[in-house]
This record gives structure tokens, C-alpha cells and sequence, in this order.
């Protein structure tokens, strides 16, 4: 049933430098311009496989565009606009949705204000209105069959964004032959990431305090969030796939918010001092208040703890560059608003999709980190 969607950006600009991989008013709206781990993704074949769908992909959705689709409406619900990613991911949304034809008065997008009863109502606001496709982050992937039955309800294509809804809902799209498809990054893979990340550094580096254990500190996202669950589980099975023993000193929600994180990282350190080894964090938002956390403890990331985080931000990155955090993994905003919107017009044209069309992160060290900047900037 998947799909993996590469972007061409990506394949023209990164494929050949490094290893291919493929979060204000509530109801306000803009007009102004987020399987397990396929480590085989990073080969030399998958990179020529990504290059050559990315192609395919491209001539489809020109062949596609073909059509009138200024007159057109799109609906887009985000779950938050305060979030860095989600920032990202609708601005570059925005700006291929009118390169692709459709209008920008025509573009309506949401801010779900990270409360589904809020995104709910904008829902059915968008279903009265009658737009011809919705494009959905659910605040809460556990509402997705409301969200779906609804929409199908109301016989709009739906094509739901960087929160997976989990796999018995997508098994009634396929079941039903419905025009519903989910465009997103297996978090999976951003866990194992961040863990080889640790793994690859070896363990007489990481284990600091010399206890034959790797002590750490967890901080999540939304704990609903299927994305935040991945990730913290999948981080830590890489360090025990390797075959180390772990040691959770502590485990807490920071709603990928940069101050709820640091003052988690704060505390922890606070009450574990030297023992606490790598500071996991579902996304770089939170590892930015980590870093904060763990600078003002007077320690050094590199050289007395590690720190890495997901999305791949431009600050995130510098910090990656000066070695003031170990890691993050890209969350290729380009490639998923690019394939959401290729998935719109195609069920605006009749071409239909697959039920799930993903794509792979990419790990990002400090060998790759600048030109993955350069990328996002």
C-alpha cells in the first residue's frame, strides 16, 4: 500500500552529497506564505530509485496541472501555527499550491490552536462552505475516523499531513476505495536516527560516569501524538539493538514546546547532575530549550553530555555545526507539501493516489549539517 514520494529539490540538491533519506486566532485564517526505519534508504540504489521517483512524481503533477484549478478551493487545518515545523510546512505549502495553479485567494488555511474542538468546527465550516479538498494536521490522530467519516460524508478528497492516523483507519480508506491519503515521514526512522546518532559516537565516549550504561533524559511531544510515540521508543532501541544497556533517568512531556523543555532538562539535571549522559528530544524546538538547560548547568555538549532532536530547524542546525548539539534529523518539509499538494490535484483531476505516500528523513551530523542548511534557508 505505500508509496515513498521523494521531492526533486531534494534528489537534485542532496542525493549527491549525502546519504538519500526520504510538528493567532483560533479561527483565523492565512493567506501568507510536517513501517519502520528503511536504513537500505541510504544506498546508492535507493538514491537513484529516490531520484527517479522524485521525477515521476514531478511529470505527474505537470501533467495534472494541465487542468483549471484557479477556481478551486483548498482547505488547510493545521494543528498549530505556533509550531516551528508546521510554520515551515504550510508556508512552503502555500507557495507550491500557487505555483501549481491554484489561486491564492482560493487557499484557506487554519489554525487549529492545538484543540481538535477548535479544528473540528473549522472542519465543518470548510465543508459548508464547500471547498473541493481538504488538507488536514489533526490535532488529535486519535480523531481521524471522525475527521474521515465526515469529510467522505461530505464528498471532499481528504489528505491528512504529518500525523499518521494509525493503520485500522487506513485500512478503511483502501477497504472503501475512498480519496483519502496520508503524506508523511515514518517516525520511526526519525527515532533510529537519533539513536545511531548516540550508537555511532561508541560507547567509552557516551558513557561518561563509566556504569556500562547509557543514563538519559526523554523529552516528548503531544504523548497522542503517534509521531512523539515513535520516536521515543524507536531513539532507545537503537542503543539496545547495538547491544548497550540503557537507563531512563527520566521521562516527560514537553508538548514540543522550548520552555517546557528546558525547564524538564533544568530539573533533571538538577537531580541527576553528571549521570544524566543524552538528552533525547522528539524535536529540535524542545533540544533548543534543552541546550539552554543543559548550558546553564555549566555543561558542554560533545564533551560531558550528548543532545539530539528532529526537524532539522536552522537554528538547530547552526548549533549542529558548532557542535553545541550532537545531532537532529531532517524532517523534509519540501517533500511533504509538495507531495500533499501533488495528492490534492490528483484527486482533483481523477488520477487518484495511493493511501499512503511517504518519504524518508535524513540523518544530519555535523559532517552533513551545513549543507543541509544551505537546503532550508
Amino acid at each position: 500500500m505505500k508509496k515513498k514520494v521523494v521531492s526533486v529539490i531534494l534528489a537534485t540538491a542532496m542525493v549527491a552529497s549525502m546519504a538519500m533519506g526520504c510538528g493567532g486566532n483560533n479561527t483565523a485564517s492565512t493567506n501568507n506564505g510536517a513501517a519502520a526505519a528503511d536504513n537500505g534508504a541510504t544506498t546508492d540504489n535507493a538514491a537513484d530509485d529516490a531520484a527517479t521517483e522524485a521525477a515521476d512524481a514531478g511529470a505527474a503533477a505537470t501533467e495534472a496541472v494541465s487542468g483549471d484549478l484557479a477556481d478551486k478551493k483548498v482547505g488547510v487545518c493545521i494543528y498549530q501555527f505556533s509550531d516551528n515545523f508546521m510554520t515551515l510546512f504550510r508556508t512552503e505549502l502555500e507557495s507550491y499550491l500557487i505555483s501549481q495553479g491554484f489561486s491564492q485567494e482560493n487557499i484557506t488555511i487554519v489554525d487549529g490552536a492545538n484543540d481538535q474542538a477548535t479544528q473540528t468546527g473549522q472542519i465543518d465550516s470548510f465543508i459548508a462552505e464547500g471547498v473541493d479538498v481538504l488538507i488536514i494536521n489533526p490535532v488529535n490522530s486519535s480523531s481521524a475516523e471522525t475527521i474521515t467519516d465526515k469529510v467522505v460524508g461530505a464528498g471532499i478528497p481528504l489528505v491528512y499531513i504529518n500525523r499518521e492516523p494509525d493503520e485500522t483507519e487506513q485500512q478503511r480508506w483502501e477497504d472503501n476505495n475512498w480519496d483519502v491519503t496520508y503524506v508523511g515521514c515514518d517516525a520511526r526512522q526519525s527515532g533510529t536516527f537519533q539513536g545511531e546518532m548516540i550508537v555511532d559516537l561508541g560507547l567509552d565516549a557516551v558513557d561518561l560516569n563509566g556504569n556500562g550504561k547509557v543514563d538519559y533524559v526523554m523529552v516528548e511531544g503531544d504523548p497522542e501524538n503517534i509521531d512523539a510515540q515513535y520516536r521515543t521508543e524507536y531513539s532507545i532501541k537503537a542503543l539496545e539493538d547495538a547491544g548497550w544497556e540503557v537507563n531512563c533517568l527520566s521521562d516527560q512531556v514537553g508538548n514540543w514546546a522550548q520552555d517546557q523543555a528546558q525547564t524538564i532538562v533544568a530539573n533533571a539535571l538538577g537531580q541527576y547532575g553528571t549521570d544524566v549522559e543524552v538528552v533525547f528530544c522528539n524535536n529540535d524546538a524542545m533540544a533548543l530549550g534543552a541546550l539552554q538547560a543543559i548550558q546553564s548547568a555549566g555543561r558542554t555538549v560533545g564533551t560531558d553530555i550528548y543532545l539530539v532532536g528532529v526537524d532539522a530547524l536552522s537554528e538547530a542546525l547552526e548549533n549542529v555545526i558548532n557542535g553545541t548539539m550532537t545531532g537532529t534529523v531532517f524532517n523534509d518539509h519540501f517533500s511533504q507539501s509538495h507531495s500533499a499538494a501533488d495528492a490534492a490535484i490528483n484527486y482533483l483531476t481523477g488520477a487518484g493516489n495511493e493511501h499512503y505516500i511517504g518519504c524518508d528523513y535524513i540523518k544530519v551530523t555535523q559532517e552533513n549539517a551545513q549543507e543541509t542548511l544551505d537546503l532550508v534557508k
